[in-house]
């Protein structure tokens, strides 16, 4: 029998120079509110319109005013700018999450 040699991988070995950087911090993105105000333009000039307390804004208004007209940067922020109209209480979101109900506030806001 043969004596065999223990081989011991990467203990030997140093770690690269890069491994012991230190990480940067994530850079802060600006965030571009502007296709965020133009998305609740479009739902708030619909209801101007349309302005009676607990007027429906139905999915197919929805779809027809503000979805077929959205660009790609609208797109992304159209969640956001549903829910800032929902949080400040102009709108109410029904169940089904597309058709909105214009609130008193909302009313008298416009």
């Amino acid at each position: 029998m043969g004596t065999q040699t223990k081989k011991n991988y990467n203990n030997d070995m140093k770690p690269a120079p890069r491994d012991n950087r230190r990480k940067s911090p994530p850079k802060n993105k600006t965030v571009d509110l502007a296709p965020q105000n133009e998305v609740k333009e479009m739902f708030m000039n619909w209801f101007k319109k349309n302005n009676t307390i607990g007027r429906i804004m139905s999915k197919q208004d929805v779809v027809k005013n503000v979805l077929t007209k959205l660009n790609a940067k609208q797109n992304d922020a159209l969640e956001q700018a549903m829910n800032e109209l929902k949080n400040a209480g102009l709108i109410e979101v029904q169940e089904d999450g597309v058709t909105l109900v214009l609130t008193k506030k909302g009313s008298e806001f416009i």
